[in-house]
């Protein structure tokens, strides 16, 4: 939210400041909205079950709930652990999360920074996620959370590879890095003449959307991804020392790191906040429907995620990065390949 939008004079910081808490503000109800929806009413009836009905109407209030019990339960760590290291482990994993949506456009004025390199910030502080993982599994002093912070380190790298060579795909289609250039540009494209619904690049970068979904789902170490924090074998993995507000980070940061990641997808490939510029609505007017539009386009794909993990057994190790180095990056790099043609020949 910028003094334009208000209608009033503001210093850089008071504005900075409003566009941080309102950022803040709509993170967080979002990520609360999607825990309800999908963890525990969609996926509860996937298994033909109701899920929480006690807090509040239809379970409604059971979040709320569950962060009570966290906050009361007690903070521990084991004898022989860094306390330091362990303690910050999860301030970084969550740090990673809230910097991704400082460059995700909600509107015409409405993003904390219109950086011009918006892809290539994404993209970086994505992968702090990755320290936090491995500070919490060597700090824990606990050898199945040092073996699932290995797990993850090996995984997310190898993923974020086929995430990036995805990404420029779209970004020789819009020929920009910035966020709000790529959404213009599939605001006011066309299709073979007709820009009735602009150019939306999931239709002429489908094979990338699907790779930059599927290294979604590992980046967020979700089944069929979830080797790191294989219950089965890893008793939870790096956070299986972790308890109380810790965890609840934890929790909090899979979450709002899904949103985080389905707000990107829905910004490079599906529109992101904005609606057609043929349609001929006013930038005011997208200022107050560009962040309904882009949170449902966001939930849509969060649910997607949740519906793959619910449906699909987890991969052994050995065909996790298979499909990363055989499969996804030879496709990605083919897609560049075609894509840098076409653009070059059209």
């Amino acid at each position: 939210m910028s003094a334009a939008v208000l209608g009033i004079e503001l210093a850089y910081w008071q504005s900075t400041l409003i566009r941080v808490v309102a950022g803040l503000v709509a993170v967080l109800l979002l990520t609360g909205g999607v825990v309800y929806l999908y963890l525990f009413k969609f996926v509860s009836f996937m298994q033909s079950r109701l899920g929480p009905m006690e807090a509040g109407p239809y379970g409604s209030l059971q979040l709320l709930a569950e962060v009570g019990k966290w906050l009361q339960k007690e903070d521990i760590h084991t004898e022989d652990s860094d306390r330091l290291v362990f303690g910050l482990a999860p301030a970084v994993v969550l740090s990673s999360t809230f910097l991704m949506f400082v460059v995700i456009p909600a509107g015409p004025d409405l993003v904390i920074a219109n950086l011009g390199t918006g892809v290539y910030y994404v993209l970086a502080v994505s992968a702090l996620s990755v320290l936090g993982i491995l500070m919490a599994g060597w700090a824990s002093a606990n050898k199945y959370a040092l073996m699932g912070a290995l797990r993850a380190g090996g995984q997310l790298i190898a993923y974020e590879l086929p995430m990036v060579l995805a990404v420029l795909g779209v970004v020789i289609m819009a020929g920009s890095l910035n966020l709000q250039d790529i959404v213009a540009a599939q605001a006011g494209g066309e299709i073979f003449g007709f820009s009735g619904i602009g150019n939306p690049y999931v239709l002429t970068q489908f094979v990338a959307f699907a790779v930059f979904m599927i290294a979604v789902q590992a980046e967020l170490t979700q089944t069929p991804f979830d080797m790191p924090i294989a219950e089965s074998e890893l008793v939870a993995g790096y956070q299986v020392e972790y308890s109380g507000i810790r965890f609840l980070v934890y929790f909090i940061s899979e979450f709002a790191t899904a949103v985080a990641f389905a707000a990107v997808a829905s910004t490079l490939f599906l529109g992101g906040w904005a609606l057609p510029t043929s349609w001929g609505l006013s930038a005011g007017v997208m200022n107050v429907v560009g962040p309904l539009v882009v949170a449902t386009k966001a939930v849509l794909l969060v649910g997607v995620v949740f519906w793959v993990r619910f449906s699909f057994p987890r991969f052994r190790e050995d065909q996790l990065q298979k499909l990363a180095w055989k499969v996804l990056i030879p496709i990605a790099l083919a897609n560049i390949l075609v894509t840098a043609v076409f653009k070059v020949a059209f």
